[in-house]
């Protein structure tokens, strides 16, 4: 059995808008209100996709999880009828959330390698912390078991009890000589306390590794910088990403940066560390670019690439940085720009539009992986169905649920998931 790294990318959903719904998330709170381009920014998350089926990479889809939410609308009361105030704007919008689209928080995923019974594990995220998210993990466990459906290769496994707040793989790394070897599982939590919430709980992270049957001296439980999370960094995978021997990471992601280190170290000797100090970029500089926010991968050759959003590569910063790096002989080879301004405006970058997947491709649900040619086709449903804007003022209104509904439904009818109607 050949074990690759998969990409899934979310692909982003026909209701995608500018809500300014997560607290924390300083360029969703900043282009709050704005016309959004749920046309462009589904092109842009399939070119994405295409650059990275380009470089020879395995590429897998999700689809938009179903918007307007009916059960969340009903259970808080707001079916058929127009919000009072600002507070049910604010409640009827998160039932119309394209945020599933950042499947690095649909769920926590261990290969094969590294559990007990030698099947890739998968654990939704609860996402609790946010009224717009977490709504989204049932639906999104029906899609992981229709994709990961064969029990001989994967368990997927229902979200962690929501008193403890999970985000899934937005906030886990794993390290390993190769993606195909034992790897150290690297779970980053936060402590309450600042003006942000600090998503990640302990004890979340503690019990996805214990379901997943993971071996204690294989994982590490790591605090994130405090000053991190209250600059924005409300996911680890803002300041920090890893793959195979290589951790890339800001000197301010971590509250202990030199345990962190040595510990790693430690337990994987090959392990190559990457550090940005914060004299060439600034946490600001770092946040507001997302340049941690990047698909750090192998690419068929063996070299590893960094695909970066384009706001990286345009932060005079953050090119300095990245152009002095090229230039030594570090691990990573090649900095590939990409378009995601959508999402970018709505506080996703590159690695929050993935969940990484180390499988056999073999084993997977071939109704979600990809090739150009499916590529094509949803590109087209998509320039033919999704809204080319919205307004926020325009949530809610009738023409507008039955376009995004037939969107979805034109989906799901290319992709041939009927079971997810």
């Amino acid at each position: 059995m050949a074990l690759l790294e998969i990409n899934f990318d979310g692909l982003v959903g026909p209701s995608h808008n500018y809500a300014g719904l997560s607290l924390g998330n300083l360029a969703s709170a900043n282009h709050a209100g704005q016309v959004s381009y749920p046309r462009a920014a589904a092109l842009q998350g399939l070119a994405k996709m295409r650059h990275n089926l380009d470089l020879g990479l395995v590429q897998g889809l999700f689809a938009p999880l179903p918007r307007p939410n009916p059960g969340l609308l009903a259970a808080l009361g707001l079916a058929g009828q127009e919000p009072a105030d600002e507070a049910e704007r604010r409640l009827r919008a998160a039932a119309w959330s394209a945020s599933a689209m950042w499947t690095a928080n649909a769920a926590t995923v261990s290969p094969a390698p590294d559990t007990a019974d030698g099947r890739c594990h998968l654990s939704a995220a609860n996402l609790v912390t946010m009224p717009h998210r977490a709504q989204e993990w049932p639906d999104t466990v029906r899609q992981l078991r229709l994709a990961f459906g064969d029990a001989a290769h994967f368990a997927v496994h229902d979200a962690v009890p929501p008193c403890f707040g999970d985000e899934g793989a937005a906030n886990h790394m794993r390290m390993a000589t190769s993606h195909g070897a034992a790897g150290l599982e690297i779970f980053v939590y936060g402590r309450p306390g600042g003006a942000f919430p600090a998503r990640q709980h302990e004890q979340a992270s503690r019990a996805i590794a214990r379901v997943h049957g993971l071996d204690p001296a294989r994982c590490l439980f790591v605090e994130q910088a405090p000053e991190a999370i209250a600059a924005g960094a409300f996911h680890n995978d803002v300041v920090a990403v890893a793959n195979e021997r290589v951790l890339f990471t800001h000197e301010q992601a971590f509250a202990d940066p030199e345990g962190t280190y040595a510990a790693i170290r430690h337990r994987l000797p090959e392990a190559e560390i990457v550090v940005v100090p914060a004299s060439a970029v600034s946490l600001a500089d770092a946040i507001k670019s997302y340049l941690f926010n990047a698909q750090l991968l192998t690419l068929p050759g063996g070299e590893m690439a960094l695909v970066i959003p384009l706001e990286a590569w345009e932060t005079p910063s953050v090119r300095g940085w990245l152009d002095t790096m090229l230039a030594g002989n570090g691990p990573i080879r090649q900095v590939l720009p990409v378009d995601v301004r959508q999402s970018m405006a709505n506080g996703g970058g590159p690695a929050c539009l993935r969940l990484r997947v180390v499988a056999d491709p073999t084993t997977v649900d071939p109704r979600f992986l990809l090739d150009n040619g499916r590529i094509n086709q949803l590109e087209q449903v998509v320039a033919t169905h999704w809204p080319e804007q919205i307004d926020a003022t325009d949530l809610g209104q009738q023409a507008l649920t039955n376009t995004v509904i037939a969107a979805r439904v034109a989906l799901l009818d290319a992709l041939d998931l009927a079971e997810l109607h």
